[in-house]
């Protein structure tokens, strides 16, 4: 028997982007309850993208900020042109590393061990930038951090927004019957907006339960967003999946030992 069994743990990841965090749940015995808390959708208007695509020649770097922003990128780049060989590619996490090697690449500038613009941002590429132009592909919003310190630097910043992401209209009545009847152990969390969209959409019954349930998420800036939200129970983990299931496992080992 695996350290989750008898467990069922939330894995709130995008619709299409669950299996690999799932079947990571069930192998190690667990029941894994599939509840998307953000949805990924294509842009209303392509033609900013395609645009840029016939400018990619005057950059000097290209930032993908995640794995959809790589697939939703470069389906729209390819459409119009290849990638122009002067501009190297950048990026945070093993996923959206993993995503450009599918397109092609085999140089790509990425951090190990902690995955977040912080620390891409120490890397010697990402630090001499002066007088060079960059552009950050990236869903619409997010964090200014990392255009904001390589303008600081120095560089030329282009936003790219090629994706769009919103709260999904889902039925919570499963997520609730479960909290009811306390057969839900855990909820893994893997971006503070997922978070805000969870809480927000679970209600105030749900929001209750929530408070009291482990919340386990692979970067300390969620963590503090859950702590923030009132969360009594935030467990931070290593980075990605497999950080999340060795939390996981570490956490309902120790209960089982106790018990």
């Amino acid at each position: 028997m695996g350290a989750l069994a008898g467990h069922r743990i939330v894995v709130t990841r995008p619709a299409g982007q669950t299996e690999s965090l799932a079947g990571l749940v069930r192998t190690a015995g667990g029941e894994p309850i599939v509840f998307p808390v953000i949805e990924i959708r294509d842009l209303p208007d392509v033609r900013p993208i395609h645009e840029l695509a016939e400018r990619l020649d005057a950059f000097d770097l290209a930032v993908f900020i995640s794995a959809n922003a790589v697939d939703k990128a470069m389906n729209l780049v390819q459409s119009r042109r290849a990638w122009p060989a002067r501009t190297r590619v950048a990026t945070i996490g093993k996923g959206s590393e993993k995503a450009l090697r599918r397109f092609g690449f085999t140089e790509i500038i990425a951090p190990t061990g902690r995955f977040d613009s912080e620390t891409l941002l120490e890397l010697a590429p990402l630090v001499d930038v002066a007088g060079k132009r960059v552009v950050i592909f990236r869903g619409d919003g997010g964090r200014e951090l990392l255009g904001d310190t390589l303008r600081a630097r120095g560089a030329t910043v282009e936003y790219a927004e090629c994706y769009r992401r919103v709260r999904p209209e889902a039925d919570v009545a499963p997520l609730l019957r479960l909290w009811a009847r306390g057969e839900l152990d855990a909820i893994t969390v893997t971006s503070s907006e997922g978070l805000h969209n969870l809480y927000d959409m679970v209600g105030k019954l749900g929001q209750q339960w929530l408070r009291r349930t482990p919340v386990f998420c692979p970067h300390e800036r969620i963590a503090a967003a859950a702590r923030a939200l009132g969360l009594a129970q935030v467990v931070e983990t290593g980075p990605g999946d497999a950080g999340l299931i060795a939390g996981l496992e570490a956490f309902f080992g120790k209960v089982q030992r106790r018990s």
